[in-house]
């Protein structure tokens, strides 16, 4: 393969979300070419922010999406998403602008991709190049099996006809990931991967399509590329001829965990942003924050975007621990966490009323981020999608482990337990009915603290009804193609793995979060979303607002790590 050229990247020494945020410096700095009067500015003028992607070059970000043994920092998918998450809190656009994409497009390379392939992807990462997935074409959406490109075999190897749309970057990639179709039959095994290098294409049989304009991440440069009569090497090939559907089956676990992960960091700055105005925006004689709905959306919101780091930062451990389990439990993550994301937010905006829509002042930063979150939670993978994982396997799910499985190991929710290297190949398509996650909800009801054992005994009860309810499911109901009540269950199980990710992380905590109000809180949210709404024990509300106005006050994250914010 060819070699891209560009200025190197920095030695890919120690590294981490500390340091890349005292990188971004004071978010509210009018002079940081960093800070939100820069973010929202690129944004009004739909660009991506270039001081951003220089410091981001500088910091040598593609390295944290190259495996160790090819020469990056990639070890840990939950340090990675806690590390990108520094840019998400930041500006939305940058994080998927610049960064995320270029994992995406590189997951499906350290799946399947022979030595040279993923020596060479990693050369042109470490060197500030871009990478980017093209699988989308407008007709088919999500349903990559019915994508219409072709690959078809050559004596130069393939030759490649039709168009994909939707993709991220792809008018300034040095490498396409592409998703094409190698094979005129029908099933999962007509489609291939192909890595191409687009800097040794003709020019001529390759067209750069326009722009899609879009109300969120507007800097984002999503475009679309057209091959005609096309010749591709055949070293392109990635894995096995028609084996693209089963790499995006191992691939897409990764991603679905770490995405939602590294989203989180939106929530937080909207959640940081409502929380400020609640505070000093007076209202009836004291402020927005002393009245009780207002501190309870907030409190909420800071209660569910733990929910979320909880389930992700478990789904993302999973994948070095519990390979054989993440085909559910990504998938499972990648549709609740965006989901409590939207909502979250919906309801904070709620808060902010009319400010949350302006577009300067103190609060832009809110409406900007409310406009990007919907378009980045929906990317890659939607709910439905998800859902389609997860119900065929729901019958074997529910007659091998629930109420029958052991605990998973306690590394699972420890974040200070090392991991061992994940290992792409090892992640199993179908779970085979395993989940052990599903046994911390026995934990909880088994708990010295009533406000715990309670909710919990509830729980068991819950996943209970869903065994007896998913053994019982019809033969159409047990495909992708099921109707309603196949999907509702597969909603009440995701909310469960919710809890149970909650209680393991509880349990292994220190400090605020080994105490009993906000696994108190997540698992009365969660319970909510089973259709039990119930007050929260008395003073737990005050003490989770106490927290959330600490952390405001001395510039902490939101998140499980507490970690110090720039500023």
């Amino acid at each position: 393969m060819t070699h891209a050229t560009a200025t190197p990247a920095p030695e890919t020494g120690s590294a981490g979300p500390g340091e890349l945020e005292a990188l971004l410096g004071d978010p509210l700095d009018p002079a940081n070419p960093l800070g939100h009067a820069a973010v929202l500015a690129a944004d009004e003028r739909g660009e991506i922010l270039a001081a951003g992607e220089d410091a981001l070059d500088a910091y040598g970000l593609n390295a944290e999406f190259v495996p160790r043994p090819l020469g990056g920092r990639f070890e840990r998918a939950d340090r990675l998403a806690e590390t990108v998450r520094a840019v998400f809190r930041r500006d939305v656009t940058l994080g998927l602008g610049y960064g995320i994409t270029n994992f995406v497009a590189a997951a499906p390379v350290w799946a399947s991709g022979n030595p040279e392939q993923q020596a060479w992807l990693a050369r042109l990462l470490l060197r500030n190049r871009r990478a980017a997935a093209a699988y989308t074409e407008l007709p088919h959406g999500n349903d990559f099996t019915r994508n219409e490109l072709t690959a078809l075999p050559s004596a130069r190897g393939f030759t490649v006809d039709g168009r994909k749309e939707l993709v991220n970057n792809v008018g300034r990639a040095d490498a396409v990931v592409l998703f094409a179709r190698t094979d005129d039959g029908p099933g999962s095994r007509s489609h291939s991967h192909l890595l191409v290098d687009m800097t040794a294409l003709p020019a001529d049989r390759r067209t750069y399509l326009p722009r899609f304009p879009t109300v969120g991440v507007r800097g984002c440069l999503l475009g679309g590329v057209e091959f005609t009569d096309c010749p591709v090497p055949g070293d392109s090939l990635l894995g096995e001829r028609g084996g693209a559907m089963e790499t995006v089956l191992k691939a897409f676990q990764v991603t679905r965990a770490v995405l939602p992960g590294v989203v989180i960091g939106a929530l937080d700055t909207q959640l940081r942003t409502a929380t400020d105005f609640a505070r000093h925006r007076v209202l009836y004689g004291g402020t927005v924050a002393d009245l009780p709905n207002a501190r309870a959306t907030l409190v909420g919101a800071f209660v569910d975007l733990l929910i979320c780091d909880a389930l992700a930062t478990v789904g993302a451990r999973a994948l070095h621990l519990r390979p054989a389990e993440t085909s559910v439990l990504t998938a499972a993550v990648k549709f609740l966490v965006p989901k409590i994301l939207r909502e979250a937010s919906y309801a904070l905006s709620v808060l902010v009323g009319a400010r949350s829509y302006l577009r300067d002042g103190p609060y832009a930063i809110f409406e900007k981020t409310m406009r990007d979150l919907p378009l980045v939670t929906f990317a890659h993978a939607n709910a439905a999608v998800c859902q389609a994982t997860i119900i065929p396997q729901l019958p074997r799910l529910a007659a091998r482990s629930w109420l029958r499985a052991d605990p998973p190991p306690d590394a699972l929710f420890d974040t200070r337990a090392e991991l061992p290297p994940l290992d792409f190949g090892g992640l199993a398509i179908n779970a085979r009915g395993a989940d052990g996650l599903s046994a911390m909800l026995a934990v909880a009801a088994g708990d010295a603290d009533p406000r715990v054992a309670e909710p919990g005994a509830r729980l068991v009860a819950e996943l209970d009804r869903l065994r007896r309810a998913c053994l019982d499911l019809p033969a159409r109901d047990r495909t992708a193609l099921a109707g309603r009540a196949a999907f509702d269950l597969c909603e009440r199980y995701i909310v469960l793995l919710g809890a149970a990710a909650c209680v393991g992380v509880r349990r292994h905590a220190t400090g605020f979060l080994a105490g009993p109000d906000w696994i108190t809180g997540a698992l009365a949210r969660l319970e909510a979303r089973l259709g039990r709404r119930a007050r929260l024990p008395e003073g737990t509300e005050a003490r989770l607002a106490a927290e959330l106005f600490g952390r405001a006050d001395d510039h902490l994250t939101f998140d499980l790590y507490a970690r110090r914010l720039a500023g």
